[in-house]
């Protein structure tokens, strides 16, 4: 009988994940043009748990381009784009075995549709990639994280445009071409069910230019599923070898109770979520998707091919883990959606924390695809106090992380094929959904804040001494 593994594999990825809009900054740049990100505003008027990227009208589009007086954080981020190398070295001095970043897609292609790359931008990403490997960690590039080009949700409809299709592949080839012999690790979309909290940041569709914005989404979300199919087919072209991802945001909710509507209706609730990674996985659209889109009258077109692309499905799964949250039946009949759990502590931003639905997770995700699995994001925000010695004390991060690397490691014992854990924002960066750098996740501390005042110092939190010996020790010293 083949016995349970014991630990983490000796060849297993500890890393660390950002994205290039959260923290580059440098927005005006060697040619970059304005991303969706960039239109992020900052406000301290709203409650820290309503702090959403929502839906958003092409005029609120056009005024921020020209706001000069509002705060747009992720235009600054951490000058990432002119710090990279000291802080991939920091990076390196954790112990990183992996990198994940995204490269920003206007930095490449400005307005998204032009026939030409920036030669600008490519050529940062040439040194940034070199950097990365140069500090002796293997890098994964994303695509597509929420950098799409302004220009194209106002000369086209975002994501809901057919046009898109052919913007993103050419956009995703010229990238392909250029590194394809340097980086092997590949996640075409951050997050791809991630339509309610980032919606327009995702899609890039104007509320006020479609007639039925749930239709929309779900359109929006077929091209890029055929995009995607398009894309891996292309990579595969290049090189067989390389390893093409799609990613989810978190996963199934739990039941309220035990009552057998409110199972039931956690059945209906989780498969909405698995429909991203079925597609993608598996090649086709399930029948539970078509039922969900009758009885909620969401039209989605197919066109001719799309069938055929959606079969280049993904070679890993990937997924970021931040919370749970549960569902009854009245929750789904009324459209509100999971709701938080309230037996479960939580970060001042109503994130809960469930470490035991870490494991739950990658068991049902492995279970269901018999496929490799990263966990491409997992952290949690934190308020952290910068003494005046410059030390940051943050016991509560390596509580929250020893929990849930301890899932994980039970999770390979249950027979998961777990390739590698990338924690979120391992250096400080701009949060995604609020804007706001004081939202902090990170094992080195960054002096600046959400207005991008401070010296921008890098500074090691205790967490980063922590981190450092687990992963010197492959995850078994949690102590």
């Amino acid at each position: 009988m083949k016995n349970i593994p014991t630990g983490f594999p000796a060849d297993f990825l500890w890393g660390g994940a950002i994205a290039a809009n959260q923290a580059e900054g440098a927005y005006d740049v060697d040619g970059k043009g304005l991303s969706v990100a960039d239109i992020n505003e900052f406000t301290d008027k709203v409650a820290l748990d309503k702090k959403y990227n929502l839906e958003l009208t092409t005029d609120y589009v056009k005024e921020a381009m020209q706001s000069e007086d509002r705060v747009f954080p992720k235009r600054w981020g951490i000058d990432f784009y002119h710090t990279y190398k000291e802080d991939l070295k920091l990076l390196s001095e954790l112990g990183l075995k992996t990198f994940r970043t995204s490269i920003n897609w206007t930095r490449i292609f400005p307005n998204g549709d032009e026939a030409e790359p920036n030669e600008e931008g490519l050529k940062f990403y040439d040194d940034l990639i070199d950097e990365i490997i140069a500090n002796g960690m293997e890098p994964m590039i994303t695509l597509s994280h929420y950098e799409m080009p302004l220009h194209l949700t106002l000369a086209y409809k975002g994501w809901y445009s057919r046009e898109m299709i052919d913007f993103f592949v050419r956009f995703s080839q010229v990238i392909l071409d250029r590194y394809h012999h340097k980086v092997k690790y590949w996640i075409i979309v951050n997050q791809i069910n991630l339509i309610v909290h980032e919606s327009f940041n995702h899609l890039g569709i104007a509320e006020d230019v479609v007639d039925d914005l749930t239709s929309a989404k779900y359109q929006g979300v077929h091209h890029e599923f055929v995009a995607c199919g398009l894309v891996t087919k292309y990579a595969k072209s290049l090189n067989p070898d390389l390893q093409i991802g799609m990613m989810l945001c978190g996963g199934p909710a739990y039941p309220a109770t035990c009552k057998p509507e409110d199972v039931f209706a956690t059945v209906r609730n989780n498969q909405m979520e698995y429909f991203f990674s079925d597609v993608l996985l598996r090649g086709y659209y399930p029948g539970y998707a078509f039922r969900y889109f009758h009885d909620n009258g969401i039209t989605v077109e197919f066109a001719e091919g799309d069938e055929e692309a959606l079969k280049h499905t993904a070679d890993f799964m990937s997924f970021s883990y931040y919370y749970t949250r549960i569902v009854d039946e009245e929750s789904m009949k009324n459209k509100t959606g999971p709701y938080r759990n309230t037996e479960l502590p939580a970060n001042p931003w109503g994130w809960t924390i469930d470490p035991i639905g870490l494991r739950t997770f990658l068991n049902l995700f492995y279970d269901r695809y018999q496929c490799p699995i990263y966990i491409t994001e997992n952290g949690i925000g934190y308020h952290d106090q910068l003494e005046d010695d410059d030390t940051i004390h943050d016991p509560y991060r390596v509580d929250y992380y020893r929990a849930h690397i301890e899932q994980m490691k039970e999770a390979i014992k249950d027979g998961v094929d777990l390739r590698g854990y990338y924690a979120w924002g391992p250096i400080d960066i701009v949060s995604c959904s609020s804007s706001e750098m004081s939202k902090r996740y990170g094992f080195i501390y960054v002096d600046q804040d959400d207005y991008g005042k401070g010296s921008q110092k890098r500074l090691r939190k205790d967490s980063f001494y922590w981190m450092q010996k687990v992963i010197a020790t492959n995850g078994e010293d949690l102590d």
